[in-house]
């Protein structure tokens, strides 16, 4: 057992915000495809925590496998958990407990569910084998953890365009400044056996924007971040990309996206721990 407060790190702070361009994307979210390497392993009447649960499909798709009254959803503030809140209710899954809560201090009992899950969540934590542990306290002994978690420094396109790699090279730059680790998925399994796990099954997916609808959608939700948003805003107050600059990449982001050609795929690392 770990002390839920002492030496808790402070509030990470969320690169993308909950704006129309961050929440538009995340709604396409489900637990097909985001959380299949935990659907095999879930059935009704287990008892579920989902950490970082955002827009809520997900949470509402694992909900629906094991009974919403099973499931508690935490955020990090009473803004993103009403956020969740609303979409559970909107999809009639009112049942599902919304809470306020940080993942590297989590408030509840050791040994209180049976699965705890994850997604896209560690990489922007100040100390996520902290989080780890604390999630493998809260699960029962034999219990699962779900992690995955994207690699952001490996993602891949065609074809090149000078517009889409000073994009990244500014997101991963405004992520570490916040504290994050965005190249988080190459580390689970490491950061899951220092948070002392032994029994731990990792694997890799990807998601791959190659239509024309879905990479006009990723370029829409990237180019908007550029312009508005707390990502935008801290490239203009860190002075590391000017409003005219990120016109200018969110203009080549969307021009990409019209090559019939163009093919975006993102790497994510995942692993089922056994607590």
């Amino acid at each position: 057992m770990i002390d839920r407060a002492a030496g808790a790190p402070n509030r990470p702070a969320y690169t993308h915000g909950y704006g129309d361009a961050v929440l538009d994307n995340h709604r396409h979210r489900t637990a097909e495809n985001s959380a299949a390497h935990l659907l095999p392993h879930l059935h009704r009447g287990m008892r579920l925590l989902d950490v970082g649960s955002g827009a809520g499909t997900i949470t509402a798709d694992l909900a629906r496998i094991v009974g919403a009254e099973q499931v508690i959803a935490l955020e990090v503030g009473e803004d993103s958990a009403a956020i969740t809140r609303a979409e559970l209710e909107r999809q009639g899954l009112g049942d599902v407990e919304v809470r306020v809560g940080d993942a590297q201090a989590l408030p509840f009992e050791d040994g209180s569910f049976d699965v705890v899950h994850a997604h896209q969540v560690l990489q922007h934590l100040p100390d996520p084998v902290r989080a780890l542990s604390q999630f493998r306290c809260v699960t029962r002994p034999g219990g699962i953890v779900a992690v995955r978690d994207s690699d952001d420094e490996g993602f891949r396109w065609w074809p090149e365009q000078p517009s889409v790699d000073r994009w990244l090279a500014l997101y991963l730059r405004a992520a570490r400044a916040n504290g994050g680790t965005p190249d988080a998925g190459r580390r689970l399994l490491a950061w899951a056996h220092e948070a002392g796990f032994d029994d731990v099954a990792p694997s890799a997916s990807t998601w791959l924007h190659a239509t024309s609808d879905t990479r006009r959608a990723w370029a829409a939700t990237c180019a908007e971040r550029l312009v508005v948003g707390p990502f935008a805003e801290q490239l203009e107050h860190e002075g590391w990309a000017d409003a005219a600059e990120r016109e200018a990449l969110a203009e080549g982001y969307r021009d990409w996206a019209e090559d019939r050609d163009a093919w975006f795929a993102l790497l994510h690392g995942e692993i089922i721990a056994r607590a």
